[in-house]
């Protein structure tokens, strides 16, 4: 059932991944149910780039370059874990949003519209025993730098995913009932 799938979703950092890897076939499953995200006038504002093999560790190099470039006083440990999370991941993609050319509709329709289609890919994960977390570093901003992204396409994080062995333990949430106002 998608409720308990729903509550079942959670964040598996790197550090959790095992070396097996993810085949490209349930990549592409993951990436398709992205594709059956809400789009509001059909802008389908989602755009991916996948990082396998050694993409992954260059990314990583260029994610902590960047980092030391930027920071006056950039921190050992989170160089260290900008250029092992890629290594440690089966793959990583980019997400990236396209703004609409004629931007028919408001800037956050379409990152809200690239944020549901990033659930689909989770829930899609969690459903095939995947691990998966959208990591979303300050440093998405220079990705222009490392691959190419199109006129009005931004970075907006990163999918890191990998198989796990560990059991994710489930995360209790304050009830709905304080969140919601009611008006007859």
């Amino acid at each position: 059932m998608v409720f308990e799938l729903i509550k079942k979703r959670r964040s598996v950092f790197p550090a959790q991944y095992t070396k097996q890897p993810i085949h490209k076939s349930e990549i592409e499953k993951i990436l398709e149910s992205a594709n059956w995200a809400p789009t509001h006038k059909k802008t389908e504002p989602w755009r991916f780039k996948v990082f396998l093999q050694n993409s992954k560790e260059e990314l990583g190099q260029f994610l902590a370059k960047k980092y030391k470039e930027t920071e006056t006083n950039p921190k050992a440990f989170k160089v260290k874990k900008l250029l092992s999370n890629p290594g440690r991941s089966a793959a990583v993609i980019a997400i990236c949003m396209q703004r609409d050319p004629k931007e028919s509709l408001p800037e956050w329709e379409e990152i809200a519209a690239t944020s549901m289609a990033v659930q689909n890919m989770w829930l899609c994960c969690t459903e095939m025993g995947i691990g998966c977390y959208w990591s979303s570093p300050g440093l998405i901003k220079y990705m222009g730098e490392f691959i190419e992204l199109a006129d009005g396409e931004q970075c907006l994080g990163f999918l890191y995913m990998g198989r796990y062995e560990e059991e994710i333990s489930v995360v209790e949430r304050k009830p709905i009932q304080d969140k919601v106002v009611w008006f007859n």
